[in-house]
């Protein structure tokens, strides 16, 4: 079966030929296999440069599951949780947090503008908190948020910082020696399909997981400490995932990092710049869009857009998500789709549709 659609969607992005095939690998027991943990511990190395180095888990589960596992890992009944919001993802690790019987405390800002860096610091100052979580990128509005400012507090308060880093980790930069918990996934910027999430864990928060009590197996960090080196999995690992994960780290390494970032920030500004001509800005302020998607504002049109530009052109681009999802029209410019004929094609296919 063929499918020349082309998918420009903040996630899941297309995949390379390069890592499709490699899925299609023969499929060894990740259990009994002394080769598979080799590769495993290999494959830890590789993300090590992306990741930094703290210790890497990667989960048999979407990006979703890294984002409880963090939660499910270092927070209990009594645990205070800040949760820094300015958009849905922000205000969904309030949701893990009371789902494991902690204290959700919300530092929120609209969802167009920046952290509100004097509400966070008001908050913890206002009493102890033990962990906090960050978003990086708000995929549903194209918002990078600046996370340096924060973590300088969180550091002041000796604050764990957790940070979904799902979809921009791979794509820009992401200070991750500063946090204790960076949670990425394959689907996104590192254009590999669905299927795991990628976490680096301090020594901090790893002293913190131990002594935690978590309700959750499947969603526990604990067991995987150390796993690979005393060739253990605590469940058998979605091992051609982890093939083609290989893969899609390989040819990010080889393009390298820098390089990797420029191409983002390229295409970025092509596809603004593109919207411009069309009569189409971004919806958050221009100094807050993030290189890995941009997110038009179409107030009512979103949905009949997207339609079109499927229909017509074999297109698929995203809305909206909650209350705003006919008003946002989302392209994700992200890992492989990260380059000029993509963007191209979609603006122009764009500017069919709106004429």
């Amino acid at each position: 079966m063929t499918d020349d659609r082309l998918r420009m969607t903040p996630g899941p992005t297309e995949v390379p030929a390069a890592v499709r095939e490699r899925m299609a690998e023969p499929t060894p027991n990740p259990d009994v296999e002394p080769a598979f943990f080799e590769f495993y511990r290999e494959l830890q190395g590789k993300l090590g440069s992306i990741l930094g180095d703290d210790e890497v888990v990667i989960l048999g589960g979407e990006g979703i599951l890294g984002l409880e596992a963090a939660v499910a890992s270092l927070v209990e009944p009594g645990t205070r949780v800040l949760c820094v919001s300015n958009g849905l993802y922000g205000e969904g690790f309030a949701d893990f947090v009371e789902l494991y019987g902690g204290e959700a405390v919300t530092a929120s800002a609209p969802e167009t503008a920046a952290y509100d860096l004097e509400a966070i610091e008001s908050t913890l100052a206002d009493g102890a908190f033990d962990v906090a979580t960050l978003v990086h990128c708000e995929t549903p509005t194209g918002v990078l948020n600046d996370l340096d400012p924060v973590l300088d507090l969180l550091e002041a308060h000796d604050v764990l910082s957790v940070v979904d880093a799902v979809s921009s980790l791979g794509g820009t930069p992401v200070p991750v020696e500063r946090i204790d918990v960076a949670i990425g996934a394959t689907q996104k910027c590192l254009s590999a399909p669905p299927g795991l999430s990628i976490l680096s864990v301090s020594e901090a928060a790893w002293e913190r997981i131990e002594a935690t009590e978590t309700p959750s197996f499947y969603a526990n960090l604990d067991p995987w400490r150390g796993a690979a080196e005393e060739e253990w999995f605590p469940y058998t690992h979605l091992s051609s995932n982890l093939y083609g994960l290989d893969a899609a780290v390989d040819r990010l390494l080889a393009e390298g990092l820098e390089a990797v970032f420029d191409r983002h920030r390229t295409v970025a500004e092509r596809c603004r710049e593109r919207g411009r001509e069309l009569g189409l800005e971004p919806y958050p302020d221009p100094g807050l869009v993030s290189p890995t998607v941009t997110a038009f504002h179409v107030p009512g049109r979103a949905g009949s857009l997207a339609e079109r530009l499927r229909e017509d052109h074999g297109i698929v681009l995203a809305t909206g998500l909650g209350e705003r999802a006919d008003d946002v029209l989302r392209v994700g410019h992200m890992g492989h789709n990260a380059r000029p004929e993509p963007v191209e094609r979609t603006m122009d296919a764009l500017a069919d549709v709106l004429e």
